[in-house]
């Protein structure tokens, strides 16, 4: 006893002694059989992100569009951030093309150019304008009438939803006339 506890064994040797057979069987086990060999290959920086393109592409996208049925709510939602791009996009072209050739763009030369364009012509480009800017209008309005708290029920979404096409309509008609 004396021996090992000099050695510093006496915890060893417990161990030992005491560890059931199966256990004593799989650290063998472990030692004797050989570990598998891993191969890798080192590969260039580009090559990783050709790889993670390759993979993103096997993914699937998004499934609300492929197992849900539309709806008004996201429907709107959609069309609503579309309408505001769209009609941004329009404002900042105008915008910066109007920054690079003020002559060109003035209002004078944009009237001459439309009164000279066919009626079928200014009535489509009148609607291609009304109705983006109509819908957007309203719907923003519909969601200022969310945040004061007010058609927050599902009954109130839709209902809003529908009275925000039934007056897009009628506005787009009003100003296409106009």
């Amino acid at each position: 006893m004396s021996t090992t506890r000099a050695l510093g064994l006496g915890s060893s040797l417990r161990r030992v002694a005491f560890t059931p057979q199966i256990a004593k069987r799989q650290l063998v086990s472990r030692v004797v059989l050989p570990k598998r060999a891993v191969q890798t290959q080192s590969l260039p920086a580009s090559a990783s992100v050709d790889i993670l393109n390759k993979q993103r592409l096997l993914r699937p996208s998004s499934p609300h569009f492929t197992i849900y049925q539309p709806q008004l709510t996201w429907l709107g939602s959609i069309v609503n951030r579309a309408t505001g791009g769209a009609l941004s996009a329009l404002l900042y072209g105008f915008s910066i093309a109007y920054l690079i050739a003020p002559g060109t763009f003035d209002s004078v030369h944009i009237v001459e150019f439309v009164s000279g364009l066919p009626d079928v012509v200014k009535y489509a480009g009148k609607t291609l304008l009304a109705a983006p800017f109509a819908f957007h209008s309203l719907n923003g309005l519909r969601h200022l009438s969310w945040d004061m708290g007010k058609f927050l029920t599902l009954k109130g979404a839709y209902g809003t939803g529908y009275a925000v096409l039934g007056a897009t309509a009628i506005s787009t008609v009003a100003l296409v006339l106009m």
